[in-house]
């Protein structure tokens, strides 16, 4: 698969493989918007098409694994691709399937393992956290979960920041790379949305103001397209993390009131 090379004249080269948000906060339409702000051509392989709005998912249709398949392989044979983002893998198959196209191709991959959505529902199978175990994170050069998805995928309960420290080792145990473990929902830091990134060696802890703003619809996607993006880019792994936490509080805190329930992050807050 080609993944080497940008044409002359086009910006870096990013792939979100995820299901789609019909309300367009998070999903595949948070991925593309993201990667527009921060200077890279967004491609898209959707693994599921869900209907949801502001108050949650009403429905979710997967699609089929040929159909992720052809999708993946028309983008990155012909155009290539420089990062990798994955989201929304709802069953064993897809999440082994997606596995086995990051295996082929030699670009770098942030792993989302998205569980749960803003709203509470279910995304991901629970006959599928042994296939997103045993396939999908020893492909991840980032595996970004959040609190609720350290303890699905490693049964690590995290109240403290020694509690991060142990669930980013259960996660690199599995073979990531680099892990991220988002504190944001910790209640211990009232004031801070603390976030730690390590591959076992190197340890850094990324803090920033915790927003007041309820409407954080798509946080988790925006901040794994994010880093997506900084890898197209070439940025090494810390300087990608670091680069995509400043843009998500950014967003964050530009958030707004959509419908009846929680509000998007802003994408586009940067030319606000």
């Amino acid at each position: 698969m080609s993944t080497v090379g940008t044409p002359a004249g086009a910006p870096p080269l990013c792939l979100t493989v995820a299901g789609s948000d019909s309300g367009g906060g998070a999903g595949i339409q948070a991925d593309l918007k993201t990667m527009l702000a921060l200077g890279v051509h967004g491609m898209s392989v959707v693994t599921a098409v869900t209907a949801q709005n502001s108050l949650g998912v009403r429905g979710a249709w997967e699609l089929p694994a040929e159909a992720v398949r052809a999708q993946y392989q028309a983008v990155v044979d012909d155009i290539g691709v420089q990062a990798v983002k994955t989201g929304m893998l709802s069953s064993a198959v897809l999440v082994e399937t997606v596995a086995e196209l990051l295996a082929a191709t030699p670009a770098p991959a942030v792993v989302d393992p998205v569980g749960v959505s803003k709203h509470g529902d279910e995304l991901l199978a629970a006959s599928a956290l042994d296939a997103v175990r045993r396939e999908l994170l020893p492909r991840a050069t980032v595996a970004t979960p959040n609190l609720d998805e350290v303890a699905q995928l490693t049964g690590v309960v995290v109240e403290t920041e020694d509690d991060m420290r142990r669930a980013a080792g259960a996660v690199l145990g599995h073979g990531s790379r680099w892990a991220l473990i988002k504190g944001g929902h910790l209640a211990a830091h009232g004031g801070e949305a603390v976030d730690l990134l390590t591959d076992g060696t190197d340890e850094r802890w990324l803090r920033a103001p915790r927003s007041a703003n309820r409407h954080t619809h798509g946080t988790g996607c925006t901040l794994a397209s994010a880093i997506a993006a900084g890898l197209a880019k070439g940025l090494a792994v810390p300087e990608a993390v670091t680069a995509a936490k400043a843009y998500v509080t950014g967003a964050i805190a530009a958030g707004f009131p959509l419908g009846a329930g929680t509000g998007p992050v802003d994408h586009g807050w940067q030319w606000r």
